[in-house]
């Protein structure tokens, strides 16, 4: 077996901290889109808990179908959300993590657990919409900055997100 040898990184104390980010996207981008995938990942995570709420309550002739459903959308979220986190650390950013953040950037409110299996589709069917409307916000701010593996994660999020809203959506229509 060969031994290869690494060379040190020799750095000043005060650069010990901070590494340059050179990839090719400019830094007042990478703000702009970080800020947006900020937001996406807080709302993400505020549906996850909503669509996790709706799962364990929800009573009736559609219980579930329901309960199903919203067992495969959380799953689906839980992993999108570390995706999305991720993408914003490889932009050079820090995560957003705590209830706390999550509550100033989302537009997702609690959900209620008394709802009706109607209100919690509708309530489902509207945050999914919403979570549509923002990520089409972030696409062209990604494209534009030459950020294509923010394009593909966002396009991906889109699909997935547009088919469940076109279900709850289906499940309300006569």
């Amino acid at each position: 077996m060969e031994t290869v040898e690494l060379n040190e990184i020799k750095l000043k104390e005060e650069d010990r901290y901070k590494i340059e980010l050179n990839t090719g996207i400019q830094a007042m981008d990478r703000v702009e889109i970080v800020s947006g995938l900020s937001e996406i990942v807080a709302n993400s995570y505020l549906l996850m808990l909503k669509t996790h709420l709706y799962h364990w309550n929800v009573k009736g002739d559609l219980f579930y179908t329901i309960h199903k459903m919203t067992e495969e959308q959380y799953t689906d979220l839980f992993s999108a959300i570390d995706d999305l986190a991720e993408r914003i650390r490889a932009l050079g950013s820090g995560a957003p993590g705590t209830l706390g953040e999550f509550s100033k950037l989302s537009f997702v409110k609690d959900g209620k657990m008394n709802s009706t299996e109607k209100e919690m589709i509708g309530d489902l069917l509207n945050d999914h919409e919403e979570l549509v409307r923002l990520m089409r916000e972030v696409v062209p701010v990604a494209n534009k900055a030459g950020d294509e593996v923010t394009v593909d994660l966002l396009t991906q999020r889109l699909t997935t997100h547009e088919k469940n809203a076109w279900m709850w959506r289906s499940f309300l229509e006569k």
